[in-house]
Order: C-alpha cells, then structure tokens, then sequence
C-alpha cells in the first residue's frame, strides 16, 4: 500500500479525561502520522501507539498541521476514536457466492449496503468474515508478523472444487493450504460453513468438518471452532441460480448428521468444536440446546448459542432489576422476528408478572425478503410497517438495535424510525441490550 492511499484519520470521538482531551484534540481533526510511521489502520494506529514518546503529526479542523509530543506510560491508551477502522480504504471481496447477502438485495438503495468488504483487519478487530481469496503476498506476511489470531475464515467447503464452485474464485481451492499456513505459524482461526442443500452438504459436509477437526491439534490448534449456518435466501436473488432453501426436513437431517459428529468430537478433541447455528433448530422447530452444551460461545458471532444465552441473561437481569409492580401502568409492544417467537414467550410471561405492567411481542416473518422464517435482524421498516399498522400497540413500541446497521436509523430498506414512528402514530424506542430493555419496563417502578 503506497502512502499516497493512506488517508489521514477522522477523529470521531475524543474520550473524556484521556491523554488526547488533555492535550487538546478535537472531534474532526485528523491523524497524519506517529513517530515518522503513516498508519493504514487501527491495527498500526494501536501499535504505534504503545510507545512511550510519541511525535504525532494532525491537521486540524480548518486544515492547520500541528506537531505534537506526547510522554505516556507503555501502552498507555490515547482516548481517541476513528470514523473508521481502516484508514486506506476497505478490501473489497473479489468472489461471486451465489449465497452473498449483498448481491440479494434489490438495487437502489444507499451505497453502504452494498459493500463487499472481505478485509482481514476487520475480521481481526471485529469477527468479521473473509475467505482469504484476496490476500497479497505482503498481507500474508503482515498477519505473520504482527500475529493477527484469530481471524475468522468463511470456509464452506474444503475440497477445492466444491469450495471454487460456491465462491465462483479460482483461488479459492487453495483452503486446506492456508490452513496449513496458519498451523506452521501457531494462528488461529474460527471457521464457518454455510450449508447450501445440494452443494456442500451431506457427505461433503462430513468431509469439511472432519479436514477441519484435523486441524484442531496442539496447544494453540489453527482451527479453534466451527459454525454451521444454513443458507439464508430472498426474494431479490437471481432466479437462474442454484440455490435451494433449507426446508424443516432438510434442517432436521443436518442437525442429525452433525450432532453425530459432534459426539465424535467431543471424545477425540475434548470439545463439541463443530457448532449448529440455532436457526437450524427454529427451522426444523425443535428444541434448542440446553445453554450448558454452548461451553464458552466460541461462535456467538454466528447466532450459535445467542437465543440461550439472551434467554439466561434476561433471567439472571430480571430476578434482580424487575420491581413487583409500576406505579403507573404502561403497554408496550416488543417487535421480534419470528424464528424466535416461540422461545421468547417466558420472557414475556416474567416482564407481564410486574403489577402494572403489559407486553404484547409481536413476532414477524420478513415479507421483504421473502422468508417465512425470519431472524430479528432482517426485519425491515417496511415489515414493521405493515405487521404493526392498525394495531394496539400501547404506550410505545420497542425495536431492537439489531434492526439498525452501523448506529444509523435506517432499516435495511432505507426506511427511517422517524418515518415509521410517524406512521405508526406511537413513540418507539430503540432497545439495545436487555438492560435497556428492563429500564424502560421498569420506568415508574414503585419503590420496595
């Protein structure tokens, strides 16, 4: 990477009572260089940073460049933050999956949705998934040398030709080679497959698992998890491809065949390393797993495990922060895809157990996409639209932050919360976590 492509970076935040606020930095200035070094990323932004004397060079908001020295403690933190995490721009994904969310959604939306990042720092930063496809000899070499482990590998298939077939990239046979890097070079990786019926299921399935297990050995083994995740369709898809979806049966027989492996494993490696997405389960409508066979959630990220543990931790936060009664009554309508309908009811028991208290969920496939089964993440502003119009819905609505990408207010359809709270003609609120959510059930809580 030249350092004509390495922009300055944006400062978008500048912590409180840090070393940064001291000295006098300001949201929008941007960071040129540390120490002579341009930085490409917050990976060499952190690195450089852990000296002790820095010289850093910024230009300020009106274009003015400043020089400045900072003495700290080793690896001390500045108290800056970045409009983004890469500050040469974004590497762009060279495959053509027939199974790529992006490339099934409709056209015309806002440019963000449709990129297609496949960048190693993001999957070393944030978990985020890259199929190693497009990696110069240089970025090989920089995650040996600045031990970027794990990152996380969509894998899909490790024979060559059912794995060229899915990412339609020649390169992309070369899996079980990387593999082999990473193992030489004690990195780890987090693997997923994304089963697509009639491609890479069944016996190429066992086959992909089994060649991944064989490399979860030693102390520091090059593959420490799998997550099998099924193919997730929309209408928008090209109607020529050669996908299917995955039906109740096809769900149960795959929850079958993996948990029959899963048995294996746990004998030979000593862990279940292999790990179902719970939309496998809700798809073939059987029960979850109990959240004591989840071990350490190595693939949360993946929806394995994130309807127990949410579940657990609701309870663990309700029996705590949930009063026996509100002074003054409210009805609020929690909003959910309705892949988790089923599962999220005793919770709705316990919050409607408060004296005062009353909440309806309302469980929606996305019409949008075209799913009869849908995660809450996928519900569109246009879903909620048409679920919720002409309903009671109370004293206010509550929606997941998970609907909303990057901090924005937009759903995936463009569609904004102020637009939707106007047609609705009820307040929303945005709901990130579980505390968030006990907080507002909780408002005029009586005092105990």
């Amino acid at each position: 990477m030249s350092q004509s492509a390495i922009r300055p970076a944006t400062i978008s935040q500048v912590i409180s009572d840090s070393i940064a606020a001291e000295v006098g930095f300001e949201v929008g200035d941007r960071l040129v260089s540390i120490n002579g070094e341009f930085p490409r990323d917050l990976i060499d932004y952190q690195y450089l940073c852990a000296d002790e004397l820095l010289e850093i060079e910024v230009l300020d908001k009106r274009g003015k460049t400043h020089q400045i020295e900072i003495e700290k403690d080793y690896d001390e933190d500045l108290g800056l933050e970045f409009t983004s995490a890469l500050f040469d721009g974004l590497m762009q994904c060279n495959n053509r999956c027939p199974f790529c969310f992006i490339d099934q959604q409709p056209p015309g939306k806002r440019e963000s949705l449709y990129l297609k990042d496949d960048d190693y720092r993001l999957s070393f930063l944030y978990g985020s998934y890259l199929t190693l496809t497009n990696l110069s000899e240089k970025e090989w070499q920089r995650i040996e040398q600045m031990r970027l482990s794990p990152l996380y590998v969509s894998v899909h298939a490790t024979e060559s030709d059912i794995r060229t077939r899915l990412l339609k990239n020649s390169r992309a046979g070369k899996i079980l080679e990387h593999l082999q890097w990473f193992e030489q070079r004690r990195l780890q990786i987090h693997a997923q497959v994304v089963v697509c019926p009639g491609i890479n299921d069944r016996e190429h399935l066992d086959r992909t698992l089994r060649d991944l297990a064989s490399f979860h050995t030693g102390e520091i083994p090059a593959v420490a998890s799998v997550a099998v995740v099924p193919v997730g369709l929309t209408r928008f898809r090209p109607q020529a491809d050669e996908l299917m979806p995955v039906t109740p049966k096809k769900a149960q027989e795959v929850i079958k065949q993996v948990q029959a492996l899963q048995k294996e494993f746990r004998k030979s490696l000593k862990t279940t390393f292999a790990w179902l997405a719970d939309e496998w389960f809700l798809i073939a409508g059987v029960e979850l797993p109990s959240e004591s066979e989840y071990e350490d959630y190595p693939q949360l990220g993946n929806g394995v495990g994130s309807i127990r543990r949410f579940i657990k931790e609701f309870q663990e936060l309700a029996a705590d922060r949930l009063p026996e009664t509100i002074e003054t009554s409210q009805t609020l309508t929690w909003v959910v895809g309705n892949a988790v309908e089923k599962a999220f009811q005793p919770l709705v028991s316990t919050l409607n157990a408060v004296e005062g208290l009353d909440v309806k969920l309302a469980a929606f496939a996305s019409q949008y996409w075209g799913q009869e089964i849908s995660v809450t993440g996928l519900l569109t502003g246009e879903d909620l639209m048409r679920g919720l119009k002409g309903r009671e819905l109370g004293d206010r609505v509550l929606l997941p932050a998970v609907m909303l990408k990057h901090e924005e207010t937009k759903f995936l359809d463009d569609m904004t919360v102020a637009e939707l709270e106007q047609h609705l003609g009820t307040p929303i609120s945005i709901v990130s976590g579980i505390g968030e959510l006990l907080d507002i059930c909780c408002i005029n809580a009586a005092k105990r």
